[in-house]
């Protein structure tokens, strides 16, 4: 069984399908510690709501550099975390974090990386007019949106009216994927060999 840490912004749509995957013992794994930048996220509800300890980390409360990626190595350490995903958290991750967690750091990205990093990919991929995009799951390195890909799934978005209906029709993919990825990591390992990602099962 693995620990689970979730760094999150919003509302946790996809922090719940990880909780729905431990549930449905897809995934042989506990998420130990919610930890949000944002006391008005939606994801604290969903973690009260399943018994799931949660932090707020803000930037306002951690004076000085590196100062809050120091508490949330504080917090997932404590925890004993195997690995951290991040889900919807809208901040960038700092050396000391990564450098604590690296190699086991994912994030999901709704879009088919390399195309599209960064903020508003929904939007990006809209306004260019590609007919397909999708969501990639990725380990999180010093770049944006970067790291190597373990993941992608492409959706059809040819025929959406703007934005927020490509957005609404990638979620439940990404939802799909990052719960198939988490349920994976907790039965084996993933393997990066430069910018190739290979699965070993540990069955």
């Amino acid at each position: 069984m693995i620990k689970i840490g979730v760094l999150a912004s919003g509302r946790g749509s996809n922090f719940q399908s990880i909780i729905d995957g431990i549930k449905a013992k897809e995934i042989d794994g506990q998420i130990v510690a919610l930890v949000v930048d944002n006391p008005e996220a939606g994801a604290i509800e969903r973690a009260q709501a399943n018994g799931i300890p949660y932090f707020i980390v803000e930037k306002k409360d951690c004076p000085g550099k590196g100062a809050m990626d120091r508490r949330i190595v504080e917090i997932l350490k404590g925890k004993k975390v195997d690995l951290v995903v991040l889900a919807g958290y809208m901040r960038i991750v700092g050396r000391e974090l990564l450098g604590k967690f690296k190699g086991k750091m994912i994030n999901i990205h709704p879009a088919l990386l390399p195309s599209f990093p960064g903020l508003e990919a929904q939007k990006q991929a809209f306004e260019y007019g590609v007919k397909v995009s999708g969501c990639t799951v990725h380990f999180v390195d010093e770049g944006t949106d970067t790291g190597p890909v373990i993941e992608q799934t492409a959706v059809y978005i040819g025929d959406c009216k703007d934005a927020h209906e490509v957005s609404e029709r990638i979620l439940p993919y990404e939802h799909k994927t990052m719960r198939k990825l988490v349920a994976n990591f907790s039965k084996g390992r993933y393997i990066v060999e430069g910018r190739k990602v290979r699965y070993e099962s540990g069955l």
